[in-house]
């Protein structure tokens, strides 16, 4: 039997792994990353650090392939991420078929979180579903952008006796404004709300050396959060942000 390892590997700090994750990268023969092209490069190039920093097993090998790209042209959001984990299933069953032999054990590191945001569990269901079940896997935790984002603003995620919600930008509303963290926001959603009484606390590149972090009132840091993010895009080509939303107490 095949074995996969779906390592988390923390929001960008290298010391943000986990023992455990340690102890799982030196179980690998094999470790796959997904390259989504050169804009993107650094985060091939850290999870390269990674191994490099925390790898004492000799002989292990790295397989670096192309990620497909989302086709953001599709009318419909869910019909274009179907389509783009039906390709990464694709990718994902010929790595296992010709770079994993009976018995190795190979591994993904995963940015932040497996189970939160993450397509690869989902895409492994796919994978079985198409008939290949000569494999194994299992999750190693890792510390997500949620986490490292009250972190380094240091405050509690949650407020005494209440919830909080984790949403993506297109799914972001007025009823969550009383706590929610917001991931996956291209569009800065937040702007939608900046008559509400609410404080935004918002993090990118988080526990990299590019982080940029900013706190207060939406409707006075809105502009420059927007303005931030803008240049910082033009900059790197991409941008990882979370963000918090918590609601002001009333008078």
């Amino acid at each position: 039997m095949k074995t996969l390892l779906l390592i988390g590997m923390g929001a960008g700090d290298p010391e943000q792994i986990t023992v455990q994750a340690i102890n799982a990268l030196n179980r690998a023969s094999v470790l796959f990353v997904l390259d989504k092209g050169p804009l993107t490069e650094d985060l091939v190039r850290l999870r390269r650090e990674i191994c490099e920093r925390y790898i004492r097993t000799p002989g292990y090998r790295l397989v670096q392939v192309d990620d497909p790209q989302r086709n953001s042209a599709l009318a419909s959001y869910t019909a274009g991420v179907e389509d783009w984990h039906a390709q990464r299933a694709e990718v994902f069953a010929q790595l296992i078929a010709e770079q994993l032999a009976e018995g190795e054990c190979g591994a993904f590191l995963l940015w932040g979180e497996p189970t939160l945001y993450d397509s690869t569990l989902r895409i492994l269901d796919r994978v079985r579903a198409k008939g290949c079940n000569d494999f194994d896997y299992q999750v190693i935790p890792g510390i997500s952008s949620v986490q490292a984002l009250a972190a380094r603003h240091r405050i509690p995620l949650n407020l005494i006796g209440q919830p909080i919600r984790i949403t993506t930008g297109r799914r972001l509303v007025a009823e969550d404004l009383d706590n929610v963290v917001v991931m996956l926001d291209a569009h800065c959603a937040f702007e939608a709300f900046i008559d509400e009484n609410v404080d935004i606390y918002w993090g990118a590149y988080l526990g990299t050396p590019d982080e940029l972090l900013m706190a207060g009132k939406l409707a006075d840091v809105c502009e420059p959060i927007k303005q931030l993010r803008k240049a910082a895009r033009l900059r790197k080509g991409w941008v990882m942000d979370t963000y918090l939303l918590r609601r002001r107490p009333s008078a």
